[in-house]
């Protein structure tokens, strides 16, 4: 006669004691940044109109925009937030490959392709935000 096995018992979660504690594998991050770059995009989309619109509409209203991205407070400003919208952009697009390449070749679906293809994601995206950004900030 064989003893069976105890069942695993599962409780829920606490929230403020097993979150905080929880790992989330690089994957798992690079798919919440996607989420968050998409939004990210949508909630800007009026700062993108608003920017094209005014470099656009005439000679003048393109150098009230040069202006305004000066090195003032509110150019600063103007700045991180372009820089946010660069990074968003990045990201979104070489994640949406990675996704891609997942749906056709299979090849990043095991745990160890979806987490170098993940980290090729995170590095190629923030690397070029930072040389788009040292573009922006006007350090070449």
């Amino acid at each position: 006669m064989t003893v069976a096995q105890k069942r695993p018992e599962f409780r829920n979660i606490n929230a403020f004691k097993d979150l905080p504690t929880y790992r989330l594998p690089v994957a798992g991050w690079v798919s919440i940044l996607h989420r968050v770059s998409g939004v990210l995009m949508f909630v800007l989309l009026p700062f993108i109109l608003w920017i094209f619109d005014t470099s656009v509409s005439s000679e003048i209203s393109y150098a009230r925009l040069h202006a305004a991205f000066g090195m003032g407070p509110g150019g600063v400003v103007l700045k991180l937030v372009a820089l946010a919208l660069i990074w968003a952009y990045l990201h979104h697009f070489i994640a949406g490959l990675r996704h891609l390449r997942m749906d056709v070749s299979h090849a990043a679906v095991s745990k160890a392709g979806g987490a170098a293809s993940a980290k090729i994601t995170l590095a190629l995206s923030l690397a070029l935000t930072v040389v788009l950004g040292a573009k922006l900030f006007g350090v070449y």
